[in-house]
């Protein structure tokens, strides 16, 4: 299992400096994988303004100070993205970095009152079909050939897109999925239906009252973990590496706890160090201090 670190670019990540060294010193201490939240954030009247930084002017800044780390989202929501773009951008870090981008991606999650600009599709089963659309044109780019696309919300005369992105066959690209919710419902074009077809799962987990479960105990995500592993061995074909990524807070497992994890499924831990930030949001060294320690080998 490898171990990454999410960095919050909101409060003290407002300032790009302070981000790009948390990032340097990750990659020091023995972390795989450094993540930026990527989002169009803003505020409705009455909140703080809390500082904010791109995700992606970020991570190419990243990518020339590190040589080992994977960098990646966390996560793009791609239906408010036009797809050709966020192809051109992953493809020049993926090129940036020697091949050491991932790209996650999902709906997105926008406030109750709707969208903070305008012109983002609201409603869940329009960002789902924009979702779907816009992933067959990144691969259909990245291919590099001739590729054209008429879809319901994208279209693209025919183009080549080059340079290629050097992982091949594409950039990896990992795709929230709803669990177990999405992987028992009809149509087959679920959320976890979508994730399978790519590299990786990020997990959204749903109880039976179909709300999203943030606190589960350990042993419960375990047990989902193993179901999930089981359900994609059982629907996804053939037998290419994928990844299954864990997101919770690191303090307090050891190497022998995150071992439990891993045998239950995980390939990735995403270190969730939101609490640091939330509880210091102008105090970046809490979260410093934690990077420092380095995973749980």
């Amino acid at each position: 299992m490898r171990f990454g670190v999410t960095l919050p670019n909101v409060g003290y990540g407002g300032d790009p400096a302070i981000l790009i060294q948390l990032a340097v010193e990750a990659e020091e201490a023995g972390w795989d994988g450094v993540f930026l939240w990527d989002t169009p954030y803003a505020v409705a009247p009455g909140e703080p303004p809390p500082g904010f930084a791109d995700a992606w002017v970020l991570l190419s800044a990243i990518a020339v100070l590190t040589e080992r780390v994977r960098l990646g989202t966390m996560l793009t929501p791609l239906a408010w993205h036009r797809p050709w773009l966020i192809a051109r951008q992953a493809a020049t870090l993926d090129r940036l970095t020697g091949g050491r981008f991932t790209l996650a991606v999902g709906l997105g999650a926008p406030p109750d009152e709707g969208p903070w600009f305008g012109g983002e599709a609201f409603d869940r089963r329009t960002r789902a079909a924009m979702l779907d659309e816009a992933l067959a044109i990144l691969g259909g780019l990245w291919s590099g050939k001739p590729f054209a696309f008429a879809g319901d919300h994208f279209s693209v005369r025919e183009v080549t897109f080059l340079p290629r992105p050097l992982q091949q066959p594409r950039i990896p690209i990992w795709v929230v999925g709803a669990w177990p919710r999405d992987a028992t419902m009809w149509p087959r074009r679920t959320s976890m239906r979508r994730a399978i077809r790519y590299d990786g799962l990020l997990p959204n987990v749903f109880g039976a009252d179909r709300t999203l479960i943030l606190d589960a105990s350990p042993d419960e995500a375990l047990d989902d973990l193993r179901a999930m592993r089981a359900w994609i061995r059982r629907e996804r074909p053939g037998d290419e590496p994928y990844d299954i990524v864990v997101e919770r807070r690191l303090p307090g497992v050891d190497a022998a706890e995150a071992a439990r994890w891993e045998e239950a499924g995980a390939t990735w831990w995403l270190d969730d160090a939101w609490w640091e930030m939330w509880n210091a949001p102008d105090d970046p060294e809490p979260l410093r201090r934690r990077i420092r320690l380095g995973p749980p080998r």
